[in-house]
């Protein structure tokens, strides 16, 4: 009977834990409660919400009244500072705390007269949101062959996106670096090292991985793409999208889940698949 194997680090980090419960907390308030996109990068987490009364808001200027709750990426400072010009809506700040340290020390460097790289994807909600804080100094740099192509007058700070490799924001560091006067902030989140570290350890030891997760999380993807280089993997969202033919001929099924996967779709999928090795072995 093949085996299954959890990584070490998987499933919800503090952050996100922390900005659920406040969420939770919340919904039995007076008046309506909005997150302002997605609190976190889990579709069935936040229609989970949705039933308890936490409606997701995509336009934050539409807001007239009610509880504004800040999702886990933050938002743009401007938005942030028209919400607390609204006398009418109670603002709670679920921002993951390693986000708030990095749009602290964007804001400050934004002082300086040098460019401020963020190393992160473009669209993702938390570099916009990043982007935000340096007063139009920032650039947003995806990787080490975009930052071989970077050209900009004197100095360079450079921070990450939270949920970034180590390696891909090494790679950047050391291309600016041949050309450029650096100053580097690492605010690579240590609970998303941590799960990439067990997710590599543990990919390197199994037939085939399955990395769990929204298909709109970073960080999610990020460790399918670690697993992916190391054994066969698959990234899904729920027990919905496992197919049986995955699992033939193979004896130790990996699992692991982004930072913003809760506890029960990581139960449901382990004990699907259970059910599905179950079926083939007749056991």
């Amino acid at each position: 009977m093949p085996k299954i194997k959890i990584a070490e680090k998987s499933g919800f980090c503090f952050g996100v834990r922390r900005a659920i419960e406040m969420a939770e907390k919340t919904s039995g308030s007076k008046g309506k409660v909005y997150t302002l996109g997605p609190i976190i990068h889990n579709p069935q987490e936040v229609k989970r919400l949705e039933k308890k009364g936490i409606k997701t808001l995509q336009n934050p200027k539409t807001l007239k009244s009610g509880t504004a709750i800040l999702r886990t990426h933050g938002i743009p400072l401007y938005l942030r500072n028209d919400l607390e010009k609204k006398e009418s809506v109670n603002i709670i700040d679920a921002t993951c705390p390693f986000v708030k340290r990095a749009q602290d020390i964007i804001k400050e460097l934004s002082s300086e007269n040098e460019t401020i790289v963020i190393a992160g994807e473009k669209v993702h909600p938390e570099v916009v949101g990043l982007m935000s804080y340096g007063s139009g100094k920032c650039v947003v740099i995806e990787n080490p062959k975009e930052a071989d192509k970077l050209k900009v007058k004197g100095n360079i700070s450079i921070v990450s996106q939270t949920t970034q490799t180590p390696e891909n924001f090494d790679g950047i560091v050391k291309s600016l670096k041949k050309r450029y006067k650096v100053r580097v902030f690492n605010t690579i989140c240590k609970a998303t090292f941590d799960r990439q570290k067990a997710a590599e350890k543990l990919a390197r030891t199994v037939d085939l991985m399955i990395v769990i997760g929204g298909k709109n999380s970073g960080n999610t993807t990020r460790l399918a793409q670690i697993c992916g280089a190391k054994t066969k993997t698959y990234h899904i969202e729920t027990v919905e999208d496992i197919k049986k033919s995955w699992f033939k001929n193979k004896n130790i099924i990996g699992l692991t889940a982004g930072a913003s996967t809760p506890d029960w779709i990581i139960k449901q999928v382990k004990e699907e698949i259970e059910r599905q090795l179950e079926r083939q072995f007749g056991v």
